[in-house]
């Protein structure tokens, strides 16, 4: 290994590329600063290369086949629909490498260094980048840390072949028949959602009595009711124990109801969460703060307990989403530049995208009385929606909570078609401190969902149009 016997001095260091360090980067160059960028490996980080887009490709993918199947109530009959699943994940990959391109483009275009190599920190100002055939020493005035996450592993469920993470299932050369997920959380429903749409038999274990635990019941009671009639499996409150892998496939045995079960699959996909990459970079040599989990301990601009020293994304508390990780960087490249932005999570959505898609942004109505809010709650159905009927997509709803005094939003939450799309109409009602009357006020294109929303909020205000 060759060692520099020297330091590059650098100004503004982002360490990791992914969805919270790129955008950093590119904020902090648009400041003014000279910026440099570290990551050992791809560009775009977990979410563009395997994590967000390529699921959300995979999902398209296997709704259309599943539309193109059971489209017979709209008079379309098709006759022998089958699977290239190597052009699938062809096709899949392009999607990848254009916006990798991409990024890379906005890098430079910002005039942002792009190093590979991994970093570890040897103090405040210095940190040792390594790659596999030398090693750099560079000072820097300050730093921001996006090292992302990484999959937890379960000690009975070492990764395999056949054993998958969320990288493996999304890299799978076939269509399993059988699969079962360990996790009912985002990442094992949207994929084990994903799969069945491709005619896999998906089974989800989930430990606790509901999966996606952070939404409301009655949003996953619509999404359950969806995977039932795709003959997915869910049987919670079941304890994964063991598994006994062969040839072809896995046998895994779970607890469920007091009673040891087992059921046999070509693949386990392993989704109980992810651990912070704040291990083994240099941390404890810095005497940066983390809590209990491994997260890093940081202020309202970002900024850890050493001053110049930032952390974003999956490696500080709060969801592991990548917009939120994109935000925050944005507040710690121009807290760094002596801007007085501030982190405020209340209007950060949350999305999972199985169909029927569920989002969710601010309150909910629990969270709202829990913080001392009067409030009211307003549903509209998509059933009553014109777009909705012409789409025979009409399963869920538009929640908006809203105050009762003044009507002023709250959060909202949405269960449907294109629901990722229609909770950043909400989002901007909550971070804007728009009422009922606002929404309800604005005129909406007819026939679209969008128009939920406004009949939501026609609801909130006590004067709805096309609901008794």
């Amino acid at each position: 290994m060759v060692v520099g016997d020297f330091a590059i001095e650098l100004d503004t260091l982002v360490v990791g590329a992914g969805p919270g360090g790129y955008v950093a980067a590119i904020r902090a160059a648009q400041t003014g600063q000279k910026v440099t960028i570290v990551d050992k490996g791809a560009l775009g980080g977990v979410c563009l290369n395997v994590g967000c887009i390529p699921s959300k490709a995979l999902i398209e993918a296997g709704t259309r086949y599943s539309q193109a199947k059971n489209s017979e109530e709209m008079g379309i009959i098709t006759k022998e629909v089958s699977v290239d699943f190597e052009k699938v994940q062809e096709w899949k990959a392009g999607i990848v490498n254009k916006l990798t391109s991409g990024v890379e483009s906005l890098l430079k275009g910002n005039k942002v260094d792009i190093v590979k190599g991994e970093a570890y920190f040897v103090d405040r100002n210095t940190v040792r980048i390594m790659d596999d055939k030398s090693s750099q020493t560079y000072t820097f005035k300050n730093c921001i840390i996006a090292t992302g996450s990484t999959p937890i592993e379960i000690p009975s469920f070492k990764f395999s072949d056949r054993i998958l993470d969320s990288t493996g299932a999304l890299a799978l050369k076939e269509i399993p028949k059988k699969l079962v997920v360990i996790g009912g959380g985002y990442i094992g429903t949207e994929l084990g959602a994903a799969y069945s749409d491709f005619g896999t038999e998906v089974t989800i274990l989930e430990g606790a009595s509901e999966i996606l635990s952070g939404f409301e019941k009655d949003m996953t009671a619509v999404l359950k009711r969806n995977l039932k009639k795709k003959n997915v499996q869910i049987i919670t409150n079941a304890m994964a124990k063991s598994s006994e892998e062969t040839d072809t496939g896995v046998k895994v045995t779970y607890e469920a109801k007091g009673k040891e079960e087992t059921i046999e699959a070509d693949y386990v996909l392993v989704t109980v969460g992810r651990y912070p990459n704040t291990r083994e970079i240099g941390l404890e040599e810095v005497g940066i703060e983390l809590d209990e989990r491994g997260l890093v301990k940081i202020d309202k601009q970002c900024r850890t307990n050493i001053d110049n020293i930032y952390a974003i994304g999956d490696i500080v508390a709060g969801p592991p989403l990548a917009h939120k990780a994109s935000y925050e960087g944005k507040i710690a490249a121009e807290a760094i530049a002596g801007e007085k932005s501030e982190i405020d999570y209340n209007g950060i959505p949350a999305v999972m995208f199985a169909a029927p898609e569920i989002a969710s942004v601010g309150y909910t109505e629990a969270e709202a009385k829990e913080a001392g809010f009067d409030v009211k709650a307003s549903k509209f159905p998509f059933a009553a929606n014109g777009r909705a009927l012409s789409l025979g997509n009409t399963d869920g709803f538009v929640r908006l909570v809203t105050r009762k005094e003044d009507g002023l939003i709250l959060g909202g939450q949405v269960v449907g078609a294109n629901a990722s799309d229609i909770i950043s109409e909400i989002g901007l009602a909550v971070e804007t401190g728009m009422t009922a009357e606002d929404l309800a006020l604005t005129i909406h294109a007819h026939p679209t969902l969008g128009e939920v929303t406004m009949e939501a909020a026609e609801v909130a205000t006590g004067r709805p149009i096309h609901i008794m």
